[in-house]
């Protein structure tokens, strides 16, 4: 297969036409637009026999989309820009060509660093680099705070080749002279969009600054605000930008909203776990104690829940991942900051028993499901509080969205959906359609319209 200079097969270059969750346009980043596709494994990247046997170990067979974007430019050392959502196998991405160019080269000196905003998405990483490069003699290491910070600086000083960090526990170290990152030839900024959500734009600037200047710099987002942008335009030099799918859902998640009274939906939660067949399952509520109170309480009906939230230490955070993985709880009650580190395979459902605040942040939940092409479903729960969240939400789905009212439960008139309509059975609607125009009017069916008061004055003036 020829390559053309960015790494891909030549076909034609295009603008994409975005929709952003508030509303407005823009014209995202060129996007590379194959005029065939062509089967591919991942033989056609010319890995090292020693990075292939970890990727067959893996399982992997077929390169996803970003993977077969990403990784040609990666491999020839250009600056890449991926704006993908989570779950399309970006992690592979960037850490497949960087283990190609470490495995050649001088060893026990950090040679690549990848940042990333959360506990959970560093371990992610290191655990991938562990798996893919076992064979290549390769070491990395995860670095983060909530942890003693001795066994890291004593793995820092045996020397290692790739450091997966969180901004503020890799800033300590770089001001406590425990790291040496001089020798850095490649940076990933992995969830840069998260990175800003949460407040770390300016540890990243101060990290920038003791790197070197001729790295190699990749950066990864699910979605792309503002400063992200003004951010790569600083550090990225003609990057190649590459982009897979938009920033709505994953097509792989079915959606549904079930309207309910806020004191119910600890009922409805039950009622759904009891009446759908489902294998692990993740719930996502707001607040920590909410987290904490709604795992307990499934935990002592017998569902076998437990929590994870931003109170719990590292290895409290550690056990219940692993409980969840192994199976020792079928559900996790979770906020948002585990959102996009959890990385489980099987999830079957997702059950947003709070709204989130944005369409964003409902992307990055009901990721954790539908992944690896694989199906998988998102439920949430709407209260007559949530009317603003879920309205940018069911913007997004459209179409794809199912309003299921299930009796005893269902909110009138606050879900979106047409309020005279009533039953069981999920009913699917355009969410911005004539029903929902109608609903926020306060449009009501004709024999239940309030009676004019003006013939009762006519008659009380006579």
């Amino acid at each position: 297969m020829t390559l053309n200079r960015a790494g891909v097969q030549p076909g034609r270059v295009g603008m994409k036409m975005t929709v952003l969750s508030h509303g407005r346009y823009f014209l995202s980043y060129p996007v590379i637009f194959r005029k065939k596709t062509i089967p591919m494994n991942f033989e056609h990247f010319n890995l090292d026999p020693k990075i292939n046997a970890g990727v067959q170990d893996m399982g992997f067979t077929v390169p996803t989309p970003i993977q077969q974007q990403a990784i040609p430019p990666i491999m020839e050392g250009r600056d890449v820009m991926g704006l993908a959502q989570t779950g399309t196998g970006k992690t592979a991405a960037f850490v497949l060509p960087i283990l190609q160019r470490l495995i050649h080269g001088p060893r026990r000196r950090v040679r690549a660093l990848i940042i990333a905003p959360t506990r959970e998405l560093t371990e992610q990483t290191h655990k991938a680099i562990n798996q893919l490069g076992r064979k290549t003699g390769l070491h990395s290491i995860s670095v983060y705070g909530g942890v003693s910070i001795q066994p890291q600086i004593s793995k820092l000083h045996k020397g290692i080749e790739m450091v997966c960090a969180c901004p503020g526990r890799l800033l300590d170290h770089i001001s406590r002279g425990t790291i040496d990152i001089s020798s850095i030839e490649v940076l990933v900024l992995d969830e840069a969009d998260q990175m800003f959500d949460m407040g770390f734009l300016p540890d990243i600037k101060k990290i920038i600054k003791h790197l070197p200047s001729d790295l190699q710099t990749l950066l990864f987002s699910a979605t792309m605000p503002d400063a992200i942008r003004g951010l790569a335009n600083k550090i990225l030099r003609d990057p190649v930008k590459v982009q897979v799918g938009h920033t709505a859902p994953a097509s792989t998640v079915s959606h549904t909203f079930y309207p309910v009274e806020g004191h119910l939906k600890k009922s409805l939660l039950e009622t759904i776990l009891d009446t759908t067949k489902t294998g692990p399952v993740l719930v996502f509520t707001r607040t920590k104690l909410r987290s904490k109170r709604v795992a307990q309480q499934l935990d002592k009906s017998g569902y076998g829940a437990t929590a994870l939230h931003g109170n719990l230490s590292q290895n409290q955070r550690q056990q219940a991942l692993d409980g969840f993985r192994k199976g020792r709880y079928k559900i996790l009650v979770a906020t948002d900051v585990a959102a996009r580190g959890i990385d489980v395979r099987g999830v079957s459902h997702v059950i947003n028993y709070d709204v989130p605040d944005t369409a964003d942040a409902y992307t990055h939940r009901i990721g954790r499901t539908g992944r690896a092409c694989k199906t998988g479903d998102a439920f949430t729960f709407v209260t007559g509080a949530d009317r603003g969240p879920s309205y940018s939400i069911r913007k997004i789905l459209g179409k794809k969205l199912k309003i299921c009212k299930l009796k005893g439960f269902d909110v009138v008139a606050e879900s979106g959906d047409n309020p005279s309509d009533t039953g069981h059975n999920a009913q699917q609607k355009d969410s911005v359609g004539r029903s929902s125009q109608a609903a926020r009017r306060g449009w009501r069916p004709r024999s239940k319209r309030k009676p004019s008061r003006r013939p009762q004055r006519q008659a009380m003036a006579g």
